[in-house]
């Protein structure tokens, strides 16, 4: 991964901040992007932060050209941007709706529309989505959430599909509840030694950006705590 470059969005969020310093140790050249980050995220001159709203297709679009640009290339995209909210479907109002949407599903259309074309015409590429085990396995309660991480999934394969032949591979990771500052927050009574370590996902994510997974491609990894 030396001197790679690599774009991830939601660079600074729980399981974000362990995927981009995870880049970082790998001697990656990383572009960070959130609606609010700044170069003391990550002190280090290999990584740059550009602030985006990537839920806005332009924003998206110039996030990208301001990439290409400065470095000439994207070699790896990794998506974490994402959010959770827990409703069921018949107390769902059109905010949690759209914001699910939003957040989870069109962020990563928007961003993927953006970068393709440049994957493409270079004739390599990664992509990485974070999405959710309950994509996999539905629980009531979460229905908005767990509608449009599904959606994710099939957009990241399909993005597989479409772009084999262009040596672009596309993935998905799907943990379960993960150990971070947010989480033991939001659920103070729950163990968190039953929740995946945040770095296990990074490690995870790292190793299909890195050449040793070319033939990887449409996947969805689900990933489990330890002792599950």
């Amino acid at each position: 991964m030396e001197n790679k470059v690599v774009l991830i969005t939601g660079a600074k969020g729980g399981l974000g901040s362990f995927v981009t310093e995870t880049f970082l140790r790998a001697s990656s050249t990383v572009i960070g992007t959130s609606r609010s980050i700044s170069q003391a995220d990550f002190n280090t001159d290999r990584f740059t932060p550009i602030p985006a709203d990537i839920i806005q297709s332009t924003a998206a679009n110039d996030l990208v050209q301001q990439v290409i640009k400065r470095f000439g290339r994207i070699d790896a995209l990794v998506h974490v941007m994402g959010a959770f909210a827990a409703s069921p479907i018949h107390a769902s109002d059109d905010a949690t709706w759209t914001n699910m949407r939003d957040l989870n599903l069109t962020s990563a259309f928007n961003i993927f529309r953006a970068v393709l074309p440049h994957m493409r015409e270079a004739g390599r590429g990664r992509i990485v989505a974070v999405s959710s085990i309950a994509a996999l396995q539905p629980a009531a309660g979460i229905g908005p959430y767990v509608t449009f991480k599904v959606a994710l999934n099939a957009l990241v394969q399909t993005v597989a599909i479409e772009n084999r032949d262009r040596n672009i591979t596309a993935n998905a990771v799907l943990p379960g509840t993960m150990d971070t500052p947010a989480n033991r927050k939001a659920m103070p009574n729950a163990d968190p030694k039953t929740w995946i370590n945040p770095q296990d996902v990074a490690d995870l994510i790292l190793s299909l950006v890195s050449d040793s997974s070319e033939q990887i491609t449409g996947a969805l990894i689900p990933v489990y705590p330890r002792n599950a």
